[in-house]
Formats: structure tokens, C-alpha cells, sequence
């Protein structure tokens, strides 16, 4: 599982292929402002394409409408988020420094691409948006490829007599994820809440030593 995150292309591509991810990718960048500024409904394909300055005719060759422009951003972000956080956990050999490690680069990237998130939850959880199905159907499936890879890092300690066993190591990915998932939406909402761990150990801590004596 770990290769389908991690492996990458040794060919080099040519260089109109680099022009045409460039245009593609600032394509994305100006969508992603104007969504995150305006919402998804209240934003054209000619506003992106003037905001990326583009013909509105060269936008329609790399996407074919704005759902699919919109969804093509969403998972190439998911893609590369989870990428990320998977080569992240691979660094160290220990169990515990992969552990830290995962919530370090997460709690990164999670504040170096806030509209992104803030983006795909607010469409998300709003009516009417029938994209959002299938979307979120695809992001559960590369979600539940990525908690495998956590899984194995609990599953690894295990083994070693490193972790009690607790738990199945999926149920203790699961709980983790949660953790931290939902520690980096609360510094969101309240930026200034000294409460909120942002040390790795301390969220560690929750799970693995308990509340109880």
C-alpha cells in the first residue's frame, strides 16, 4: 500500500508536458481562490479563467465543466496531502518517532492549506451540491487506504512488543486520526485557545498512557 503513496515516475516529462501542468495547476490555484472567497456556486468558469488568465476555451480543454474542475482539485489535493503524511510516517524506523512524525507534518500541512480544507468542508455540509457524493465517496477510499498505512505502524509496534494490544491496530489508526484530526479544527475556530496541544507527545499521550490511573 505504502508504494501506491510513496512510488514516483522516473520519467522525466518532456517539456510541453511541463507547460501543460503548469497552466493546469494555475488553473487550480485560481479556482481555489474564487471558490474560497466567493463559494463553489457563485464562481464561473470565465471568472477562473480570467483570474488564471486564460481563454474561457483553453480552461474547457483541461476541464469540461466547473464540477469537474472542482473535483479534480479536491482529490489532487487529497492525493498529495496523504502522500505527504505516508512519507512522513516512513522516516523513522521506530513506531513511536513514526507516530510523532505523522502528527508533526499533518498539523503542516493542515495549516499551510486552511482555504482548501475550510473549501471542501463548507461544500460538503452544504444542500444541494450533488458532486459531493461521489467525491466524497472517492476521499473515503484514499482515506481508508491511508489508515491502512497508519494501521501497519501500530500493527509493526505490536509485533515488536513496542504497543500493548489494546485494540486492533486499525481501531487505534482510526482513534488517532480522530485525535488530531479534530485538535487541528478546534485551533481553526479558536486560534487562541492555549488549551489545545500542539506537541506531538501530548496528543500521544491521550491514547497510548489514558486517563485512567
Amino acid at each position: 500500500m505504502q508504494n501506491e503513496y510513496l512510488a514516483r515516475s522516473r520519467k522525466q516529462p518532456s517539456r510541453r508536458e511541463r507547460e501543460k501542468a503548469r497552466q493546469r495547476q494555475d488553473m487550480l490555484e485560481a479556482a481555489l481562490s474564487l471558490f474560497s472567497e466567493k463559494g463553489y456556486h457563485n464562481v464561473t468558469m470565465h471568472e477562473i479563467a480570467s483570474k488564471a488568465e486564460f481563454a474561457i476555451g483553453t480552461l474547457y480543454k483541461f476541464f469540461k465543466n466547473k464540477e469537474d474542475l472542482y473535483k479534480a482539485l479536491i482529490l489532487e489535493k487529497t492525493d498529495a496531502f496523504h502522500a505527504a503524511i505516508a512519507e512522513a510516517i516512513e522516516e523513522y524506523d521506530d513506531e513511536l518517532d513514526r507516530l510523532r512524525n505523522y502528527l508533526k507534518v499533518k498539523g503542516e500541512i493542515f495549516r499551510a492549506h486552511v482555504p482548501v480544507i475550510r473549501l471542501y468542508f463548507s461544500e460538503k455540509y452544504g444542500e444541494g451540491f450533488n458532486l459531493m457524493a461521489e467525491l466524497n465517496e472517492q476521499i473515503r477510499q484514499r482515506h481508508e487506504e491511508f489508515l491502512k498505512i497508519l494501521a501497519g505502524v501500530f500493527e509493526s509496534g505490536m509485533r515488536k512488543n513496542r504497543f500493548r494490544k489494546i485494540a486492533p491496530p486499525h481501531t487505534l489508526a482510526v482513534a488517532l486520526n480522530g485525535i488530531s484530526t479534530v485538535f487541528l479544527f478546534r485551533r481553526l475556530e479558536e486560534p487562541g485557545d492555549q488549551t489545545l496541544p500542539e506537541d506531538p507527545d501530548a496528543i500521544l499521550d491521550i491514547l497510548l498512557k489514558g486517563l485512567a490511573e
